[in-house]
């Protein structure tokens, strides 16, 4: 278990854009910012029901981009050991947290009381990223439907809170609608972010952030009104 100060955090938007498998610029700043030259990857599935085939896929590509290792710490069957997941995640050098679905996800890490173990090793500098959902569930807080419901039915649930932001992903071609219900359902002014497909951006310690490969959407709520603001673009040169 690191005993450091927080680290950056990760949230990358998914659909990756054809970047290839042996290389990966979005990975090689996360691992560069662990501190750990070949870093030991945990990887929680919650949010895919620990699905295998994805697994061995990201499996591949963080091996590509110099990981040591990568780790599935099962936490979604039934017969799940939580306490081997607990201790697959607390030796990692790095926190990974899958794509699928935000609220499974969620309820599958409070069901398992992962949460403040989660947050108190991001307060001890194990780095953590996500991707697609994984990443909003690093987030503050996310919008769930019930059935059949429309918008003026959505509601907040809230997330790990490690990235203290409101964020969507991937959503670019739907104008960000669900961050959009997400915003006019919070009850104070707020500024969400959009990572684009193929993006990403940094939560840094002091609450800057700072978008990765593509410039990163930003869409500010002011009393009951929307606003697009102007991109955040990618402040470091981040090849794709």
């Amino acid at each position: 278990m690191s005993l450091h100060p927080p680290k950056p955090i990760f949230l990358f938007g998914g659909r990756t854009r054809g970047r290839t498998i042996t290389h990966d610029p979005l990975l090689d700043a996360a691992f560069a910012a662990s501190g750990v030259a070949r870093p030991a990857v945990a990887y929680i599935g919650a949010a895919s029901g620990d699905d295998h085939a994805f697994f061995m896929m990201l499996k591949q590509r963080f091996i590509s981009s110099g990981a040591r290792s990568v780790t599935l710490a099962a936490t979604v069957p039934p017969e799940a050991d939580i306490g081997t997941a607990r201790e697959i995640i607390a030796d990692a050098d790095v926190v990974f947290l899958s794509g699928g679905d935000v609220d499974a996800g969620m309820r599958v890490i409070r069901e398992r009381k992962l949460h403040a173990f989660l947050v108190d090793l991001h307060r001890r500098g194990t780095l953590f990223m996500g991707m697609s959902a994984g990443s909003i569930m690093l987030a503050k807080q996310w919008v769930r439907w019930p059935e059949d419901g429309g918008e003026d039915e959505a509601e907040l649930f809230d997330c790990l809170g490690i990235a203290p932001v409101y964020c969507d992903m991937h959503a670019e071609e739907d104008g960000w609608e669900e961050l959009k219900a997400l915003l006019k359902k919070l009850r104070h002014d707020a500024l969400g972010y959009g990572v684009p497909s193929g993006g990403g951006m940094i939560v840094h310690p002091d609450g800057e952030v700072e978008a990765l490969g593509l410039p990163v959407h930003r869409i500010h709520r002011t009393g009951a009104t929307l606003h697009t603001l102007k991109p955040l673009a990618p402040a470091r040169n981040t090849v794709r």
